[in-house]
């Protein structure tokens, strides 16, 4: 009785695809579970619908005990564990899930998981996630995200290496709040924990493809599962898509916003006894995107936000907010990035305990090329300024941990870890200019008759960092009973950072100036390269109590003392005043919660209560450089976060499933500092909401299958998800910050389908944002004459798919 009753809990987290923040309700819209291993059966024979437990998490002998077939196993904690019994607010996602959601990567997993957000931006060099309100946003190459994102146990060095196709992943783990003991130094909000499919003992694979409507986006992606051997197991993954975009170009007379992506993943198993696994996992990818060119969403405006004249708009498209769909860029922003890495991770036991080696390469190369004027040309007045920046980076990391049993009093996971992150970009900025006293008040394109002069002014910036870290960590837990127990954990980190920056430039202005003073006074010679290097060591860690109810009720409360390193604000427009090493952040983080699975499993209701301030908060601030307020990249001050989370799955029969859930944010600067030489009127007032920290977000979503009892099932679904408004230009300003506020939205997304009763293939329909509702993923200031910059994303118009999948 116990194990169908646990059984059925589990294929109720797997039909919404998440259990804590269990929103993902998309799953079964364009995806088919894998055949391999076979479907989970419910007690009365049909395949489950669930997809978030079909490849569960390799499971040591030690936690097996408790795992009863089909629960949802995670990582969380560094060891295999049943999903309810860890203490910490979890989202989980399948593949599947993911996939369905339209955007297979992180993006795609910000609308089915409430406490996360994205930062949209003109390339993923500069993206940036956050949880709970928290995240970071910089242009520097010498600061880290908040949100550390992990691959198969790899850490990547840098937020923009996540945001690439995800394909033939199991899971996303989304831990909330900050997991520095176990994950490090850039999990100060948070950590994303990306498990593949790993190679089983079945022949066999899939292959799926996709065409979506509004930019001719076509998908083709498949994986094939070889077993060489008993002991030696394989699996080769690959994809390529390609997608016109969702923007018009009047310069080209073509789309913009797509992309071309293709890549491929090979892992290797072996076992080479019953008591160590070698795991070999290589990856490669190749992107090309024309994205993402931003739409010039407002006339021009003065500094208190009225409207005024000016000639550059008789070249614009007509600003309609966030329903522009057109630029006219005589350069199509662009983003071109290639990446491969390796891992080898080595599980052997020693005694009862585990032993794991994980060592890694990864190479990472992104080149921008951006269209910074936003028209089609050189005018007299408006210059043409034209950015290139490609960017190398390099990591080696290795970790090694000793896991103890779970089944005894203590139970610990001790480990150290060593990370070199290197990274360097030479950043060109060519300008067009042909200026004369004054601004005329039409467009007279240089180079023509009764135009100045034409200038060319040429910059380039080459700068890098280098990035040191090693840490000993270790969590316990103390099992006073078999309902109470106490976990504990603690890390000492040590982080060294090197950087430098050199620039030749012809370029006038503040921000531009190719030398820096090389005493702290500023009376030394002038140097043509900065040179800078700052070290820090911290004891970070957690405690917190954790009483199971029952065996289905579980409670839990703790403390977490977060860390983010030291940084540098180093980027093309560095000056002397940016020299400075910014400082460590740290964060006191509260959590309380409580995961509840009640009538027999068909309901699951999880809530959680937090609290979290951060010191030394790490952002862009408005500094004064030259007479002129610009961004900088400081100790931007104190800020905090709280609010409460709450998520449902309710499976009232057992081929319909219905899941929510629910977050409320209220993140906002406590205290922010003045910069030096800044008014007061630069500072970032008290109160003030963090950019991309809508208040409230929530999802609802529903899965049926209808099995017909004939050659095929019927397969329906709907998901919804709401945000309420949120800033997205963090300024000291209130004029800028009300015109950089995303006003709040739903969206509505349906799917209909077709498949034979042993999931061998289905063939799904979907329509994404039913309704048709338009919204801005990021609005910036800096477009001509004082307008405002929209990103514009796919999911902001109505579109229409088709998914057929085939299993084998």
């Amino acid at each position: 009785m116990m194990k169908a009753r646990t059984l059925r809990i589990a294929m109720l987290l797997g039909a919404a695809t998440s259990a804590l923040s269990i929103c993902t309700t998309a799953s079964a819209q364009n995806a088919i579970p894998p055949l391999s291993p076979a479907p989970q059966t419910q007690p009365n024979g049909p395949p489950a619908p669930g997809v978030a437990a079909e490849q569960p998490a390799r499971v040591e002998p030690d936690t097996a005990g408790d795992v009863e077939p089909g629960e949802i196993v995670v990582t969380a904690q560094k060891r295999s564990e049943r999903l309810q019994d860890v203490p910490i607010a979890v989202s989980v996602i399948s593949g599947q899930a993911l996939a369905a959601s339209g955007k297979p990567g992180l993006e795609g997993a910000v609308t089915l998981v409430p406490a996360l957000n994205f930062q949209k931006s003109g390339t993923t060099l500069n993206q940036s996630l956050f949880l709970r309100g928290v995240g970071t946003t910089t242009f520097s190459i010498a600061g880290e995200p908040s949100v550390s994102t992990v691959l198969d146990g790899v850490v990547f060095a840098r937020s923009g290496e996540a945001f690439g196709d995800l394909v033939d992943i199991e899971r996303l783990e989304v831990l909330r709040g900050p997991q520095g003991t176990l994950f490090g130094k850039n999990a100060s909000a948070g950590v994303v924990n990306i498990v593949s499919v790993q190679p089983t003992e079945e022949l066999g694979g899939y292959v799926e493809g996709g065409y979506f409507t509004n930019g001719d986006e076509r998908r083709i992606r498949g994986a094939l599962n070889i077993p060489v051997s008993e002991n030696l197991l394989t699996r080769f993954t690959g994809f390529y898509g390609k997608y016109e975009g969702n923007i018009r170009n009047v310069a080209t007379g073509g789309r913009v916003n797509g992309y071309e992506h293709y890549g491929a993943r090979a892992q290797l198993k072996w076992t080479p006894s019953a008591s160590t696994t070698i795991a070999l996992i290589g990856d490669y990818h190749r992107n090309d995107d024309n994205c993402c060119a931003e739409v010039i969403g407002t006339g021009p405006l003065n500094a208190a936000g009225v409207a005024i004249t000016s000639p550059a708009f008789a070249v614009l498209p007509t600003p309609r907010g966030d329903e522009t769909r057109q630029v006219n860029q005589n350069l199509v922003t662009r983003t071109k990035e290639e990446g491969y890495g390796v891992s080898l991770q080595l599980d052997t036991e020693l005694g009862t305990q585990t032993v794991t080696s994980i060592t890694a390469y990864r190479d990472y190369r992104n080149t921008e090329i951006r269209d910074g004027d936003f028209l089609p040309s050189a005018y007299v007045g408006f210059n043409q300024l034209h950015d290139t920046g490609p960017q190398t980076g390099h990591t080696f990391s290795q970790e090694l941990r000793l896991t103890s049993p779970a089944q005894q009093f203590l139970a610990y996971v001790l480990g150290i870890y060593y990370s070199r992150a290197e990274s360097e970009r030479i950043y060109s900025r060519a300008d067009v200019v042909c200026n004369g006293a004054t601004t005329p008040t039409t467009l007279i394109p240089c180079g023509t008759a009764g135009a100045p002069a034409t200038t060319t002014p040429f910059g380039r910036a080459d700068f890098g960092s280098v990035f040191k870290n090693i840490a000993a960590f270790g969590q316990a837990t103390a099992n006073f009973t078999d309902r109470f127990r106490f976990i504990g954990g603690l890390r000492w980190t040590a982080d060294q950072l090197n950087v430098f920056h050199s620039r030749t430039t012809t370029l006038a202005g503040p921000g531009i100036q190719p030398s820096f003073p090389t005493t702290p006074s500023g009376t030394g010679t002038p140097a043509t390269v900065f040179r800078g290097k700052t070290t820090n060591t911290n004891v970070s860690g957690k405690a917190a109590l954790q009483f199971d109810v029952t065996r289905n009720v579980t409670a839990y409360g703790g403390y977490t003392r977060g860390y983010k390193g030291p940084a540098f604000n180093v980027f093309f427009n560095l000056t002397a005043t940016g020299t400075n090493a910014i400082a460590p952040e740290t964060s006191d983080s509260y959590e309380i919660g409580l995961k509840n699975t009640l009538f027999g499993g068909r309901l699951v209701i999880n809530l959680d209560a937090f609290y979290a301030e951060y010191d030394n908060f790490q952002a862009n601030n408005p500094d004064l450089v030259a007479g002129v307020v610009v961004t900088r990249f400081t100790n931007a001050g104190k800020v905090s976060t709280r609010g409460g989370e709450a998520d449902i799955v309710f499976q009232p029969v057992d081929d319909l499933s219905l899941s929510g859930g629910i977050a409320y944010t209220d993140a906002r600067v406590d205290r922010f500092n003045q910069a030096p030489g800044a008014p007061i009127t630069a500072v970032i007032p008290a109160g003030t909401s963090l950019p991309f920290a809508p208040k409230w977000k929530g999802s609802l979503g529903a899965d049926y299958r209808w099995r017909t009892g004939g050659a095929v099932d019927l397969f329906l679904g709907a998901q919804g998800n709401y945000q309420s408004k949120q800033l997205a230009l963090f300024s000291p300003d209130a004029v800028q910050r009300r015109l950089g506020t995303i006003d709040s939205y739903g969206l509505v997304n349906v799917s209909a389908g077709v498949g034979d009763a042993n999931d061998r293939f289905r063939l799904t329909a979907q329509v994404r944002n039913l309704f048709d509702q338009s919204f801005a993923a990021a609005i910036q200031n800096g477009g001509p004459s004082g307008s405002y910059r929209y990103q514009i994303p796919r999911d902001a118009d109505r579109y229409y798919g088709i998914t057929g999948r085939i299993n084998f």
